[in-house]
């Protein structure tokens, strides 16, 4: 190659680059400098140096991308067994922009092929974000659509180990594949870490596509935060009543024995006798299983106390008897007591059931629907009346009557100008909250069957409204309570990318909670009410501080959009599902991943943990409502699963399917009982 040769290739080169004021000196310069000089121009030059050269002009062809992915792929796939899942960590986010590399230079017909080509070695994991770079076809699509924006914008987090990246880097520099290197040098952050590398099973937790800088995350969640228990609750107030746990048992106590002495005295003959024996054995058995029920509840009250941030109101004391006497009358849960499910089925939709939401007590079941209504059942009235279902029905058993005017089953709320995303109910059925597509929240009666307040501030749908949510602890154990038997806070997520904080008495925001870098798909208030949680459509969850508004935790993990959210009622764990159908455990001080939960094979739409912890219920888009131990999988700590080999921590108790009903809202009651509901979606 001689001088005239190389001198095109600058040229060329600076010419693809925009370095128009380079290219005119450079030719100035030849022409200076190029007469009388023809001895120099047939001299031949360094090998190396004509091979860098025609590298840095090809840079921009096409086929590099091809063929330099081709190879990196090769060489990833054919690394040790011990490297190669690390290795191959690299290709997903190396393929995604060597694609929009090529669309972003007007290569479209070189982008598809090289999409197609190499699409399937990520199909499984992938296949939602290759479903939407799908409809990329020039660059205005990269500026426009917000998933590749977001992509390009920047870089992806990749733990890798120290021998791992230097083989990465040795290969580069000697298959001097510029291409290759330049994409991973612009887009890619490699989190390096001395030792062996880590496990197959932790792969999902080391990739982050995009979303906060890991060193930001890190700096976040180093901040301290109190997860425990509000001061001066409701067991406080409870416990001077002289209610209390030892009361009851007592009193059960006292009630059994007196029980026995009648039995004895009445008891004649020896198998009178023998059959009351053993009715004594099966109560001491009875006795010891319930006592061990609430020393777990007992364990779990033991949360540290923190002060409200918010002024909350007080609860009246008819409230308090009526928590009193479900709390009484409440099942202890565990692994070995599963709860009862009372599933309410609706049929007749045609598709157009967005949303669901049951009443605490189970009393009542709302459903937000596409045509912007609001639809009431009441439970308590089911069965009054025979006749045939109509449009839009629920049948958790039999038929719900016409009790309304019209020949309605049900209350009708209209007010939204377009599809309703959240509803929910205060904690009492007095009030219900909907969202909708039309950027507003509306509170309603259900006494008074009326829209109260209409709330605007949300420039775009609002996805999710919940009321805030009140743990207490009793002497009975510990109970999560939806409060607001006054009204007061809400925490509304939206498509404008926010979460913001409300209070029923304004129709202005409180805060406004920024930071997400996609939609907030959910939203879930810490059982302190000091805090907020909000999963989003950039696959993160943070955790924001409701006085201050800033950002105290970041949960990176999933892989999907997040869809539902929960809180355990001791405020230490937050259990989040995804649009794969992964369901992640975190812990709120450490910011860590507890254990990830895999059953479900499609969305998660809702979460709710019993009231004394023990269990977590999560129903799906797959038509199940799954049953997951919590209490005793927690107690195993990080070593001692490594050592055993498990990597679920959380062990699946119970799967109960449906005949052919999504699951979209399930929670339990005051007595935990489990509610769920969900549209029939094929008529059987």
């Amino acid at each position: 190659m001689d001088q005239e040769e190389i001198d095109k290739v600058v040229l060329a080169y600076l010419d693809k680059r925009g370095f128009k004021q380079a290219g005119l000196a450079f030719q100035q310069d030849k022409q200076l400098h190029g007469r009388g000089s023809n001895a120099s121009s047939t001299a031949q030059i360094d090998p190396d140096i004509t091979k860098q050269i025609l590298a840095f002009a090809e840079v921009d062809s096409p086929a590099q991308y091809q063929e330099g992915y081709s190879r990196l792929r090769s060489w990833a796939y054919s690394s040790l067994d011990q490297y190669q899942h690390e290795l191959v960590r690299v290709l997903y986010p190396v393929f995604l922009h060597g694609f929009m590399d090529l669309v972003a230079k007007g290569h479209i017909q070189e982008a598809r092929d090289f999409f197609n080509s190499f699409r399937g070695d990520h199909e499984l994991a992938h296949s939602r974000d290759l479903k939407k770079l799908e409809g990329v076809l020039s660059p205005s699509h990269l500026e426009e659509m917000e998933f590749a924006h977001s992509l390009r914008q920047s870089k992806a987090s990749i733990k890798i180990c120290k021998y791992s990246y230097d083989l990465l880097l040795q290969y580069l520099y000697k298959s001097q594949s510029t291409t290759m290197l330049g994409i991973i040098n612009e887009h890619i952050n490699f989190l390096v870490s001395p030792g062996q590398p880590s496990s197959i099973a932790d792969d999902a937790e080391f990739v982050t596509l995009f979303g906060s800088d890991q060193d930001a995350a890190n700096l976040i969640n180093h901040k301290e935060i109190h997860w425990g228990l509000l001061e001066d609750s409701l067991e406080e107030k409870l416990e001077k009543t002289g209610v209390s746990n030892m009361d009851l048992d007592k009193a059960d106590v006292e009630t059994k024995e007196g029980e026995l002495e009648e039995n004895k005295k009445k008891t004649v003959d020896g198998g009178k006798q023998g059959t009351t024996l053993k009715k004594q054995k099966k109560d001491k058995v009875v006795g010891a299983t319930a006592k061990a029920d609430r020393s777990d509840s007992v364990a779990v009250s033991g949360a540290p106390r923190v002060k409200p941030e918010l002024p909350l109101p007080v609860i009246p004391e008819e409230v308090e008897h009526s928590i009193l006497e479900d709390l009484r009358n409440r099942v202890q849960l565990s692994s070995m007591t599963l709860p009862s499910v009372s599933f309410y089925t609706f049929i007749n939709t045609h598709n157009s059931l967005n949303c669901a939401s049951i009443s605490d007590d189970g009393s009542m079941v709302a459903g937000g629907f596409s045509d912007s209504s609001l639809k009431v059942w009441d439970i308590a009235k089911l069965g009054q009346q025979n006749g045939n279902c109509n449009e839009n029905e629920l049948a958790p058993n039999d038929y719900m009557p016409s009790l309304n005017a019209g020949g309605r089953s049900y209350t009708l709320f209209r007010g939204h100008s377009g599809p309703i995303h959240s509803a929910t109910f205060s904690p009492f059925g007095d009030y219900i909250l909907s969202s909708s597509s039309d950027s507003t929240i509306r509170l309603w009666s259900t006494k008074f069957n009326a829209n109260l307040v209409c709330y605007k501030g949300h420039n775009y749908p609002v996805w999710d409204v919940q009321f805030v949510t009140l743990a207490y602890n009793s002497s009975l154990g510990i109970y999560p309570m939806q409060f607001s038997p006054v009204g007061h806070y809400f925490a509304s997520a939206s498509h404008d990318r926010t979460a913001r904080i409300w209070s029923m008495d304004r129709i202005q925001p409180l805060r406004v909670m920024a930071g997400h870098l996609a939609d907030v798909d959910c939203v879930q208030w810490h059982a302190n009410c000091n805090y907020i949680a909000t999963g989003s459509s950039d696959k993160t969850v943070r955790l924001w501080d409701v006085q201050s508004g800033e950002c105290v935790r970041i949960f990176i993990g999933h892989r999907s959009m997040i869809l539902s959210l929960a809180m355990s009622p001791d405020g230490r764990y937050m259990a989040s599902g995804d649009e794969d159908g992964k369901i992640m455990m975190w812990d709120l001080s450490s910011g860590r991943c507890v254990s990830p939960l895999v059953g479900h094979s499609s969305c998660v739409w809702s979460l709710s943990f019993s009231c004394e912890g023990s269990l977590l219920a999560s129903g799906s888009a797959d038509c199940t409502v799954k049953i997951w131990d919590v209490a005793t999988s927690s107690k195993l700590t990080r070593t001692e699963e490594t050592r055993n080999g498990n990597t679920s921590r959380l062990r699946s108790l119970k799967t109960l399917p449906t005949k052919s009903t999504p699951v979209y809202a399930l929670q339990f009651s005051r007595r935990n009982l489990l509610f769920a509901t969900g549209a029939l979606s094929k008529q059987l």
